[in-house]
């Protein structure tokens, strides 16, 4: 996590706002690792939009920065930007891409003219927010199941939907199908886990890897790097 990262708890329920200062070299800043969420991003004068990635993302020159962004809960950013999240997989996208250019206009004038525009930020979250359909209860419960570690069949039956159904639901509200959506969960529950000092082993067998070495695959596929990478010390 780059060093002069820094979040919080969002006023939005299960949101996190974030700030990152700018980008220093030429690859534009530090790995992003999908969590299955979307995020709503402000940087030099634009609005963007994230949605939940498949593979691990690092930001290019182009924009480098200073950033502020909230985090949505995996589910939740869809309600609030109107657009299923699988059409913004692995995509970032400008905000007037998805509401009416005037309307973002204003936002964005009103945010470049905050004394703080990640505090800002998070007012426009809020009002997108009280603005939206209500949460769907069943996709809270699939996104706490798998997030908890529950396998998808499950998951399936404990929300009484069958897999189809469910793989239908999951692509709208994630992005992806509940198979994709528990890996990328797995894999954050295991780096918190490691980045706590738990050795890599039972990090493994407490997050339902068969062993190290498929823990160590699935980093390499999911982030492209090594487990050690992503950990205090590594590169």
């Amino acid at each position: 996590m780059p060093t002069d990262y820094a979040e919080r708890a969002s006023r939005l329920p299960g949101a996190v706002l974030w700030t990152k200062g700018p980008s220093v070299g030429a690859d534009g800043g530090g790995l992003v690792l999908p969590d299955g969420c979307m995020d709503l991003l402000w940087t030099e004068g634009r609005l963007l939009v994230t949605g939940p990635d498949t593979r691990a993302f690092r930001p290019g020159p182009e924009l480098p920065g200073p950033w502020a962004g909230v985090r949505f809960r995996p589910g939740t950013g869809p309600l609030l930007l109107g657009v299923p999240a699988s059409e913004l997989r692995d995509r970032r996208v400008g905000l007037a891409d998805l509401l009416p250019g005037a309307e973002v206009r204003r936002l964005t004038g009103r945010i470049a003219a905050a004394p703080d525009p990640a505090a800002a930020l998070e007012e426009l979250a809020l009002h997108l927010a009280a603005a939206a359909r209500p949460e769907d209860p069943l996709v809270r419960a699939v996104a706490g199941a798998l997030a908890a570690g529950r396998s998808v069949a499950a998951t399936a039956e404990a929300v009484g939907l069958g897999a189809r159904q469910l793989h239908r639901r999951s692509l709208a509200a994630f992005g992806y199908g509940p198979k994709t959506l528990a890996r990328i969960l797995r894999l954050q529950r295991a780096l918190r886990l490691a980045r706590a000092g738990v050795p890599l082993a039972d990090t493994a067998a407490r997050t339902g890897y068969a062993d190290q070495a498929h823990l160590s695959r699935d980093v390499r596929e999911l982030a492209g790097v090594r487990v050690t990478d992503l950990l205090p010390g590594g590169p």
